[in-house]
C-alpha cells in the first residue's frame, strides 16, 4: 500500500510540472511586454519596423535609423489590447533635419496585466544617430524604466545599432539592446537583424530578434510586413508575427490615411494561440520635410 501511494504522489508531481510547463510556453516573458511597444504602422506590418526609419519612434527600436530620411517627426500613439488587458500610450518626436547629427526623444505610459498583476510603467528613450554619408547610420539611445505595482524596476540601460543602406532601395540593420545590464527581468538583453526594401508604392520588411538570456536558451523571434501605398495617399498593411516564446503565431493588418503634414494611421494584431491577445492601436502623426 505505501508503494502505491508513493507511486500516485510521483504522478501527481510529475502531472504538475507538465501543466506548468504549458502554461509557462503560453505565456510571455516580462521581457517581451516592453519590446512590442509600437506605433500603428510597425503593429500593421508585423512588428517588423526597425529597418524603415521613418516613423518618430525610431530610436526605440534601432537608434541609427533615426537619420535614415531627413525629417522632423512628432507622433502620438495609443494601444489597447481587450483579453490581457495591457495599455499603452507614446509620445515621438524626431528631428534629423536641423543638423547632421539626428536626434529622438520618447516617453511611454505602460499599463500591463489584470487586478492584483497590474502593474504601471514609464519608459524614456532618448537616441542620437549620425549618417556617414549616404550608405551607413550609426545610433545609441539611453532609457529608463521606471515600473510600479506588481512589477518594479528603476533601472537604465541603452541600445546601439547600424544602418546600412547598399542601394537606395535597400535597409539592412542590426541592433543589440539593454546592453547596460540592470539584473531586471524586464531588460533582459537581445539583438536584431533587420531589412526593408523600398521598392516604389510597396515597401517589404522582416526583422529577427534573437533573446539568448531568458529562460537560458536561445530564443528566435520572427516578423515581416508589408506596406503598399494606394492612391498616393492610403497605406494597406499586412505582417506576421511568430513568437519563439510562445511558439504561436500573430496575424495583424493596418490602414492609414497620409497627408502633406503628416497622417494618421489604425492597426489591428490578432494572437493565434499564446495569450490570444486583440490588439488596436491608433497613431497620429505630424512631419515637416
Amino acid at each position: 500500500m505505501r508503494m502505491w501511494h508513493r507511486l500516485t504522489l510521483l504522478f501527481t508531481l510529475l502531472l504538475g510540472s507538465l501543466t506548468h510547463a504549458q502554461e509557462d510556453t503560453s505565456r510571455q516573458p516580462r521581457a517581451e511586454d516592453l519590446r512590442e511597444i509600437l506605433s500603428a504602422r510597425a503593429y500593421g506590418m508585423g512588428g517588423a519596423w526597425r529597418a524603415l526609419g521613418i516613423g518618430a519612434e525610431s530610436g526605440t527600436g534601432n537608434p541609427a535609423a533615426l537619420a535614415a530620411f531627413r525629417s522632423y517627426r512628432v507622433e502620438l500613439t495609443g494601444a489597447w489590447d481587450w483579453v490581457g488587458k495591457d495599455a499603452f500610450g507614446m509620445v515621438a518626436l524626431a528631428d534629423s533635419s536641423t543638423s547632421a547629427l539626428a536626434a529622438g526623444v520618447s516617453y511611454q505610459l505602460i499599463s500591463l496585466g489584470k487586478g492584483i498583476e497590474r502593474a504601471t510603467g514609464h519608459l524614456n528613450t532618448v537616441g542620437l544617430a549620425i549618417p556617414f554619408g549616404e550608405s551607413l547610420m550609426v545610433g545609441v539611445s539611453s532609457r529608463y524604466l521606471l515600473l510600479r505595482g506588481a512589477r518594479l524596476a528603476n533601472a537604465i540601460t541603452g541600445d546601439a545599432g547600424i544602418i546600412f543602406r547598399p542601394a537606395p532601395i535597400i535597409s539592412l540593420g542590426i541592433s543589440g539592446h539593454n546592453l547596460i545590464g540592470t539584473g531586471n527581468a524586464e531588460l533582459t538583453r537581445y539583438y536584431s537583424a533587420h531589412a526593408g526594401v523600398f521598392a516604389g508604392l510597396l515597401t517589404l520588411a522582416a526583422d529577427v530578434r534573437a533573446d539568448f538570456e531568458t529562460n537560458n536558451q536561445t530564443t528566435l523571434t520572427y516578423n515581416g510586413g508589408l506596406e503598399y501605398l494606394l492612391g498616393q495617399s492610403f497605406p494597406l498593411r499586412a505582417g506576421y508575427t511568430w513568437d519563439g516564446f510562445t511558439r504561436s503565431s500573430q496575424l495583424s493588418a493596418g490602414i492609414g490615411v497620409l497627408t502633406p503634414g503628416g497622417g494618421l494611421d489604425i492597426a489591428y494584431r490578432h494572437d493565434l494561440g499564446g495569450e490570444n491577445g486583440r490588439l488596436v492601436a491608433l497613431t497620429l502623426k505630424v512631419q515637416v520635410q
